[in-house]
């Protein structure tokens, strides 16, 4: 039995809307674009008897790299019952349109499969928040990857934010595929824990990002 509709507190409210563009970057995002929250219009929720905690909401979000480019968007988090290895359920709908990357995912694609050496970075931004504008596609394709372990990971009383790339290295390989190895610290904001944690990463143009291995690391892995 779904309880009636209530107004949701301000942090709870918070942790829900973070979750949402997390996945909304999991989903959507790629290394051309990579979507932040510019508002929470609005946000209730309600208990299910037996199921967990349904939030809903209304967001408006914006490109990082386009910040003209503005979609509103609606977002239902379930947080399951008891569940705590248990993957929120998330649905979204975004209301307009995205702006078309393909072309720019091209030149991504095409300039690190023309690299003599596999790509090597460290400290995604560095200590002054500077992103090179050569690694910032690399950057997007972490926030990607990052959006499905957050997912994964999210509790209602999580909040996890990517916070930097440790460490990245692109992996050969035989096929069409571009893989990077990434070492990223997320933030996770009630505890206020940096943690690392590996993201091994496939992308191709036409297929979008697969995350096909990802694990917690000790904290000594950040250093």
């Amino acid at each position: 039995m779904e309880a009636p509709l209530q107004h949701s507190t301000t942090a709870a409210a918070g942790r829900a809307a973070a979750l949402a563009v997390a996945y909304l970057n999991h989903r959507r995002g790629g290394p051309s674009r990579g979507l932040v929250l510019r508002a929470v219009t609005t946000t209730t929720a309600q208990d299910i008897d037996n199921i967990g905690r349904k939030y809903h909401l209304k967001l408006v979000l914006e490109d990082i790299l386009e910040k003209d480019n503005i979609v509103n968007c609606t977002a239902e988090i379930l947080y399951h019952l008891g569940k705590e290895n248990a993957a929120p359920d998330v649905h979204f709908t975004i209301e307009g349109e995205l702006k078309n990357t393909d072309e720019q995912d091209n030149i991504f694609y095409n300039r690190i499969k023309s690299l003599k050496k596999e790509l090597v970075a460290q400290n995604i931004p560095d200590s002054h928040g500077n992103v090179p504008p050569e690694m910032e596609p690399i950057r997007l394709l972490a926030r990607v990857a990052a959006g499905y372990v957050i997912w994964q990971n999210s509790t209602e009383n999580t909040r996890y934010e990517l916070a930097q790339i440790k460490d990245v290295r692109q992996v050969k390989r035989s096929d069409d595929y571009l893989e990077f190895d990434y070492m990223v610290l997320l933030h996770e904001f009630v505890s206020q824990e940096i943690i690392p944690w590996q993201m091994t990463v496939l992308w191709h143009p036409q297929h979008g990002v697969k995350v096909t291995r990802n694990s917690r690391q000790p904290k000594h892995a950040e250093y």
